[in-house]
């Protein structure tokens, strides 16, 4: 066999396995793990049942190459922070923009992802979503205690806090979008990059106003200052 007929064979299975995911992704995504058949996707994907078999020895096997698939994009924005070298403040910030992006322009997985969790699934099921979903979060639950080790973040909060919160905000504004469009007191709803950085924005510097700084020499001078005596 030649290099370019093996290299041709590689081409043709990696096509194969991309459309095998894709075709997947959107099954699962309309109806939910049970309900889709490998025959459907086989149908679906263009390639015979056999061949899905070859590149995945279960059902539960491609489910969970297709949500690791689906998570890749903020797996790797996750590793982008771990190796920059920017404050946790400016990455936090960029990472926040670019999930909320990535779910904007991947609905489809998005909905996957969501139905997975909201889903009342058998305990092998679950452990499997679990896995995939857990190890972006605690990378990004890590990310945050470096900051916190660093003196960048206070150390009094709990990372995993901070994360539930941002990475919510962000469900919910993938969730609500076009109902956030018919509020009066909304201007965001089609501005995602700006509701990421003011989100971000309030997670950083929180909403209570500062306290006014104490004038140490006024209150020297009233220390100082005479009390009146009161006339007898």
């Amino acid at each position: 066999m030649t290099s370019h007929s093996t290299a041709s064979q590689a081409r043709t299975g990696s096509d194969a396995t991309a459309r095998i995911l894709a075709a997947a992704e959107a099954l699962f995504a309309e109806h939910g793990f049970d309900a889709v058949s490998m025959n459907a996707i086989a149908e679906r994907a263009g390639v015979s049942k056999a061949n899905i078999f070859h590149h995945f020895n279960s059902k539960d096997a491609l489910y969970q190459a297709v949500l690791r698939n689906a998570c890749d994009e903020t797996t790797q924005q996750l590793k982008r922070m771990v190796a920059q070298s920017g404050t946790v403040a400016s990455n936090l910030a960029q990472f926040a923009e670019n999930h909320l992006g990535s779910i904007l322009d991947h609905d489809q997985f998005a909905r996957l992802i969501l139905r997975e969790i909201l889903s009342d699934r058998p305990k092998e099921q679950l452990k499997i979503a679990q896995q995939v979903f857990g190890e972006n979060f605690s990378e990004l639950v890590n990310i945050l205690r470096r900051g916190q080790e660093g003196n960048e973040l206070r150390a009094d909060i709990d990372p995993a806090v901070v994360a539930t919160l941002l990475v919510g905000a962000n469900v919910f504004f993938f969730q609500a979008r076009n109902v956030f469009r018919h509020f009066p007191e909304v201007d965001f709803a089609n501005e995602p990059a700006r509701y990421s950085q003011m989100v971000v924005d309030v997670l950083l510097r929180g909403m209570l106003t500062p306290a006014p700084a104490r004038n140490p020499q006024r209150a020297d001078k009233a220390s100082a200052s005479p009390t009146p005596q009161k006339r007898k």
